[in-house]
Parts: C-alpha cells; sequence; structure tokens
C-alpha cells in the first residue's frame, strides 16, 4: 500500500498545551483515524541549536526526538494542518513509502 511518512523532529521534554510533544501529536494522530505512530530518541544530534549529546551522568532532558506517522496523503495534510493551528512551529519531513507485512504476499 501506497502512503506517506511524516517524521516530525522535537526535543525531549517539549511540551504542548500540558502534554508531553510526543503524547500530544499521538493525540491529534488519533482524531484524525491515523493507525499509530512511533517516537525515536537519538543518543546526539545538532542543528539550529547546537550540539546535543547524551552523557552518562546527565539527565538533561534536552536531547532529540523523531516522531512519525504513516497515513495517506489527506490525513497527513490534516495532521500538518492542525499543528500549524495549534501555533506549533515543528521541522518534518514528508516521502512516500509502501507499507507491507511479511505475511502477505508484495503489491
Amino acid at each position: 500500500m501506497e502512503m506517506l511518512c511524516v517524521r516530525f523532529y522535537t526535543t525531549e521534554g517539549m511540551r504542548h498545551q500540558h502534554q508531553s510533544i510526543v503524547d500530544w501529536l499521538f493525540e491529534q494522530a488519533r482524531i484524525l483515524g491515523i493507525p499509530g505512530g512511533t517516537a525515536f530518541r537519538a543518543s546526539a544530534g545538532f542543528g539550529r541549536h547546537g550540539l546535543r549529546e547524551e552523557h552518562f551522568f546527565e539527565l538533561a532532558g534536552t536531547l532529540p526526538e523523531a516522531v512519525e506517522f504513516f497515513a495517506g496523503d489527506k490525513q497527513v495534510s490534516a495532521l500538518l494542518a492542525r499543528i500549524r493551528a495549534s501555533g506549533l512551529k515543528l521541522l518534518y519531513v514528508t516521502y512516500p513509502v509502501r507499507l507491507g507485512s511479511t505475511d502477505e504476499p508484495p503489491a
């Protein structure tokens, strides 16, 4: 099945409307009928805010996170519109993907 992947780049500990950004994004996706998503915590990253690295003794909570969803074009567009309307400014990428399962023959 052809779908889109949308991946949002956030920071660990980021909050929106009294929730973690991950929980808020998951909630919005569920409302729109997106069947699932995944959050990934990075061990290091760099960008406009400089280098962020995990150190054994640190409990800083500022590491990069990525949150991604697979959905149809209309659902991804609706999710992006909802995020914009909320006032959030998140960096994101989208790319086409082919979704499958190993217990089904390839499409």
